[in-house]
């Protein structure tokens, strides 16, 4: 493609050198960067693109984008934001594809991999081609391999990439968990969006948005980015639910659903099992029975927020419910994996993602039994959850193990005594510490009788652990059976 070709709809101060220049891709990655791809020079945290460009040039890069001129003897183009214009250069190279699709947004603290899987499973139930993208990776319509997209939300030339090749599969829809980094950092600009979920919003990403009210607006764009004739599905229970409503632009058609609020979409008479939650869900006023395979009243709140979606989107509500109750649960979320004791894994790292797992896994421990939580936070991001999560494992659960999350580039110590800091107790047997995850889920052999319920909490899928200086091979679940070595382990 030529250049002047690829930015013909960009807004641009200026270009300097050839415009005739051949483009063959886009990178932001001066040491892999390939010959004829423009380079992006984005401007990072700690790092400035434009510091890397003459490196680019020498590796093959035929033109840059960047926001001032430099010394380099190529094609440049100037633009106001490289971080904010790097969406619109990577849509118009692949053709503008989300354009050629059905493309449904997920966004919320809590819920987004979870609810994307429903909706994916509603979506090819219902005879249609379904791609997902999300914290799992990309997966296509069909395809049980999940591909790796290192973020929830990809940078925009992956993102776009992988809209592409889902257009070239002839897939007609796609479930997208959509975070709040992405949309305030803009990587899916140019992303026409069909339909968009809330989920809930609770505290999580505060190191980034540092309010409460940020990281809202940031969430918000999702839905004042809509187009006319798509649909906003919101969590009416939830307190920044009215909020979300306000900002939804007319001729787009808003769908709602609760537990414990008036909305299009109910679930009551709810009851959980070690098989799965059971409720009573009122659609278009005619009341269905469900039989969830996955558990807790969060399980209860993803699969409304999917059924809802299902029905937005214009399929039949027995097909949608259908679809509900032969998903089994997504990968490392509330995820069983030993009987007896009972073994839940689970990604819970936000204050409200602990509790509300923690009040999952006490519908299931039997009456005097302990319910055991094993837990940490992550290093170098939002400290002030620490306390507060150490403070609701201390009420929710009988037993607590205070571990290591990903520490990343802080010590483990400190972020435990971060944690340690919500936490009255100073009884040895309610409260362990062992800043080693491994050693700690062995502690649990221990620590868990038969009949008790033991939370693994934080890590969820992952299967690493990001250290100081590296990172490391790490599951969860791969440790857990290999502490609790029965005859009775299962994977539902």
């Amino acid at each position: 493609m030529k250049l002047s070709e690829l930015i013909k709809n960009i807004k641009i101060k200026d270009i300097i050198n050839d415009k005739e220049t051949e483009i063959t891709g886009i990178s932001y990655n001066s040491k892999t960067i390939q010959k004829g791809e423009i380079f992006v020079c984005l401007k990072g945290e700690n790092t400035d693109g434009h510091d890397y460009a003459k490196m680019a040039v020498e590796n093959g890069a035929s033109a840059l984008f960047c926001e001032k001129q430099l010394d380099l003897d190529v094609a440049q183009v100037i633009v106001e934001s490289t971080r904010h214009q790097i969406a619109d250069l990577a849509a118009a190279f692949y053709g503008y594809p989300s354009q050629k699709i059905n493309l449904i947004g997920v966004t919320g603290t809590n819920g987004k991999t979870t609810v994307t899987h429903l909706i994916q499973r509603i979506i090819e139930d219902a005879n249609h081609k379904c791609a997902l993208i999300g914290t799992l990776g990309y997966k296509l319509s069909g395809k049980d391999t999940y591909h790796d997209a290192k973020h929830t939300t990809p940078q925009a030339p992956e993102l776009q990439k992988t809209f592409k090749m889902i257009c070239d599969n002839n897939i007609d829809y796609v479930a997208m968990e959509v975070s709040s980094h992405a949309l305030e950092q803009n990587r899916v600009g140019c992303c026409d969006f069909n339909g968009a979920v809330f989920t809930n919003l609770t505290q999580d990403h505060l190191d980034y948005h540092i309010t409460m009210n940020n990281y809202f607006e940031a969430k918000a764009l999702l839905f004042k980015g809509l187009k006319s004739g798509g649909f906003a599905v919101i969590n009416n229970d939830d307190e920044y639910a009215q909020r979300f409503k306000s900002v939804v632009p007319n001729g787009v058609t808003i769908y709602t659903y609760g537990i414990k609020n008036n909305a299009d979409i109910t679930a009551s008479n709810i009851n959980f099992s070690i098989h799965g939650a059971k409720f009573d869900c009122v659609v278009n006023g005619i009341t269905k029975k469900v039989n969830l395979q996955m558990n807790g009243m969060f399980s209860v709140y993803n699969a409304l927020a999917a059924l809802t979606a299902g029905i937005a989107a214009g399929f039949d509500a027995d097909i949608c419910i259908k679809a509900l109750e032969e998903t089994k649960s997504v990968d490392g979320r509330f995820e069983i994996v030993n009987k007896k004791p009972l073994v839940i894994v689970d990604y819970a790292h936000t204050p409200d993602g602990l509790s509300n797992v923690l009040k999952a896994a006490r519908e299931l421990t039997p009456k005097g039994s302990n319910l055991i939580c094993m837990f940490g936070c992550g290093g170098d991001r939002d400290a002030t959850k620490r306390p507060k999560m150490g403070k609701i494992a201390e009420e929710a659960a009988d037993i607590v193990v205070v571990t290591s999350d990903n520490p990343r580039s802080e010590d483990p110590q400190l972020i435990i005594s971060d944690i340690l800091a919500g936490i009255k107790t100073v009884n040895t047997q309610k409260v362990y510490v062992e800043p080693d995850r491994r050693t700690a889920i062995s502690m649990l052999k221990n620590i868990a009788k038969e009949n008790d319920v033991v939370v693994l909490a934080g890590k969820g899928h992952e299967d690493y652990q990001i250290l100081k200086d590296k990172t490391i091979h790490f599951d969860d679940r791969e440790e857990a059976r290999k502490v609790f070595i029965t005859n009775e382990h299962v994977n539902v």
